[in-house]
């Protein structure tokens, strides 16, 4: 067997059953964590607060944009960016289409995937140096912030260097470094892909709950 038929093969369903069954856990031990009992009489509804949460949280309030414009700009161009490559690329619905789906859907030209490609490095970069350089975020961040972040940049980069295709270790190096982040995922902050509508949630239904406005 040689690398590259490893990489495709063994060790992608490897990296994916970790990926899977990580998440799967770290949700499970989340949503089943035990919590006191609140015998307090409810001034709100708890559930319409943790919805309301959800749904108004995606900006800054008005009082806190001057201090958190950039990293909130940043995270959209990142996040959004990201997104787009994930699932609009060509070679990724292709990918998705011979492994998971079985059927695919329009993609990206190539300008726009370059595009999109641009601004979820320019998001990204922003949010690491931000990160770095502000000095509450320089305190509370923990190397593993950093470590996810440089593996996501290092995916990107080597998913741009095989666009072409034309060179059969790009691809191969792409596809082990994305191994390589679904494997680390479950165990990292990356986690909040998935944790952040329980977490949002959580704070508004706390809260709501006391007749607190969040």
């Amino acid at each position: 067997m040689s690398v590259s038929e490893f990489i495709d093969g063994p060790f992608w369903y490897f990296s994916l059953t970790v990926f899977v069954l990580g998440v799967l856990w770290r949700l499970f031990g989340m949503l089943t964590v035990g919590s006191r009992t609140d015998y307090s009489v409810p001034r709100s509804s708890a559930t319409a607060a943790a919805i309301r949460t959800n749904l108004t949280r995606f900006l800054p309030n008005a009082d806190f944009w001057s201090r958190v414009k950039l990293p909130v700009i940043a995270g959209y161009l990142f996040h959004l960016g990201l997104f787009a490559l994930l699932f609009f690329a060509a070679p990724h619905i292709e990918f998705y289409r011979e492994y998971i789906t079985g059927f695919g859907w329009p993609a990206l030209p190539e300008w726009a995937f370059i595009l999109v490609s641009e601004i979820a490095f320019l998001g990204l970069l922003l949010l690491v140096l931000y990160r770095m350089m502000n000095p509450v975020t320089r305190r509370i961040s923990s190397r593993g912030d950093y470590i996810g972040s440089v593996l996501i940049f290092v995916v990107m980069l080597t998913g741009c260097l095989a666009l072409a295709r034309s060179h059969e270790t790009l691809r191969v190096v792409h596809f082990f470094t994305a191994e390589l982040l679904l494997i680390y995922f479950p165990f990292s902050s990356l986690m909040h892909t998935f944790t952040w509508p329980f977490s949002r949630g959580f704070t508004g239904a706390h809260y709501g709950r006391r007749g607190v406005g969040v």
